[in-house]
């Protein structure tokens, strides 16, 4: 049905709001699931997490490394403690949770991030990622 709108009826043109929709809604779910897991179940308990691959083929620590110990932490309150198993992960946790607010409100409008944003964000892990394995700065930021 060819329309003004370019030839496109306005149910074609909701489908991109909705599937960001149902994308921030499964992230939700999934992340909420995690936390619960984490919360009820020590990752500091050997068994019940598999091990890092990255950490396992190079023995250094990946951007990620820490964040179920992390998010153990910060279900039971321990702030000091979830920063030093992985600082990029609480101080991110406050920025998601706003991008995140944006998309299920609309404010976002349903514009696509920049570009940079990208590019900064594989950045930032990676500059991270050099850090938290520099000898003075472990135990310091990140837990072994």
């Amino acid at each position: 049905m060819a329309t003004a709108w370019g030839g496109r009826g306005r149910s074609q043109l909701m489908r991109p709001r909705t599937r960001l929709l149902c994308e921030a809604w499964a992230g939700a779910v999934v992340f909420a699931g995690t936390f619960a897991l984490t919360a009820t179940v020590n990752p500091e308990q050997p068994g019940h997490y598999p091990t890092c691959p990255f950490r396992a083929a190079t023995g250094l620590a990946c951007p990620g490394c820490g964040s179920l110990r992390a998010l153990h932490d910060l279900a039971h309150g321990h702030v000091v403690t979830a920063l030093t198993h992985n600082a990029m992960l609480v101080v991110m946790l406050p920025v998601a949770m706003g991008a995140w607010l944006r998309v299920v409100t609309g404010r976002g409008r349903g514009r696509a991030m920049p570009r940079w944003v990208g590019c900064a964000t594989l950045a930032v892990l990676a500059a991270w990622t050099v850090v938290r394995n520099l000898p003075a700065m472990r135990g310091v930021l990140t837990a072994p």
